[in-house]
């Protein structure tokens, strides 16, 4: 008779906060269903002062507060066969020596994309009612303006800097709209452009032309503070600039001179660099700077979805089907 196929064994690694959200019960239960599961969750504090436990491991599940992939760690898991992070990026954990070692990494990406294209649609359909702008007048004169003017969502337009996983879900959830829809994103082809619904043009044109404009680029060493005077001030009047990408995108000195000189433009900003910002940042008192802390990201029962991504990973290894959700090496540095 054959021997039985040995379960595969997984080590789940991540921090203890946000680890029922991530992996709910029903998710680990199946997760320990389809392998055997190495002791209980770690934190990586926890692994860095045992790491022998990753001797037998042949699936790293992780998340926020992943251990990072580096020689020291692969030293310790010579079985290491694939890791599953139910989280967005991956930039933050994978070192040369990961790539080199061969093994396939998943990101939740996709999962975490949700959350933060919808909070975008709420914000560009806000923004092209120019409601901040607005409510802002009408709390300082205590009067109601008569028969404003704001763009609406009607043959309006509506910029995104980036068509990555966000961007694209951004145009899909647009495409719903009588909305022109423009993108910024120099590794775009016209053919993915063309299937998202939006038409390339240049980030000049972007800024200039657009009611709204959505960041979703990923932070490189070239788009750092890419953002500065020059764009926004070429932003029309009572036009929105929307960040939950990285906070770093803006060169946010020059943000704030703008903000200051322009209080009809309006800033939502759910990402900043650093976060928080400085105690005493002109963020914080600018009334044109609407500041939220992360909200656009997935919280409580929205994480689940990231856990139910890696699960259903986890099952494609399992019966050797191909991971849908794996990161290519060749693309790993430009992604967020």
């Amino acid at each position: 008779m054959n021997e039985p196929a040995r379960r595969p064994t997984a080590l789940l690694v991540m921090e203890e906060e946000r680890r029922a959200d991530v992996y709910p019960h029903e998710v680990l239960a199946e997760v320990e269903r389809l392998v055997h599961l190495q002791g209980p969750p770690l934190t990586r504090q926890q692994l860095d002062e045992d790491p022998g436990v990753l001797r037998q491991v042949d699936v790293l599940l992780t998340g926020w507060g992943a251990p990072v992939l580096d020689a020291a760690f692969l030293s310790h898991a010579p079985r290491l066969r694939a890791v599953l992070v139910a989280a967005g990026s991956v930039r933050h954990l994978t070192t040369p020596e990961f790539w080199a070692r061969g093994v396939p990494i998943v990101s939740a990406a996709a999962a975490n994309a949700v959350p933060v294209a919808e909070f975008t649609l709420a914000q560009v359909l806000l923004g092209l009612k120019q409601v901040h702008r607005i409510a802002r007048e009408v709390a300082s004169s205590r009067r109601f303006p008569h028969n404003p003017q704001v763009p609406g969502a009607y043959r309006s337009r509506v910029g995104l800097l980036g068509l990555g996983h966000i961007g694209r879900l951004v145009a899909a959830h647009l495409g719903r709209f009588d909305i022109e829809v423009l993108a910024t994103d120099p590794v775009a082809s016209p053919e993915a452009a063309r299937q998202a619904g939006v038409r390339l043009v240049g980030i000049e044109e972007l800024f200039a032309t657009c009611h709204v404009v959505s960041l979703h680029a990923p932070l490189l060493p070239e788009t750092r503070g890419t953002i500065g005077a020059r764009l926004l001030n070429s932003l029309g009047p009572g036009a929105t600039l929307i960040n939950t990408a990285r906070g770093a995108l803006v060169d946010e000195t020059a943000a704030a001179r703008v903000l200051h000189a322009r209080p009809d433009l309006t800033a939502v900003l759910d990402v900043t660099h650093p976060e928080p910002p400085a105690h005493d940042s002109p963020l914080f008192t600018l009334p044109n700077v609407v500041l939220t802390p992360h909200l656009g990201g997935a919280l409580g029962a929205e994480r689940h979805r990231l856990g139910e991504l890696v699960l259903d990973e986890l099952r494609r290894f399992i019966h050797d089907r191909p991971l849908q959700h794996v990161i290519d090496p060749a693309r790993a540095a430009s992604l967020a």
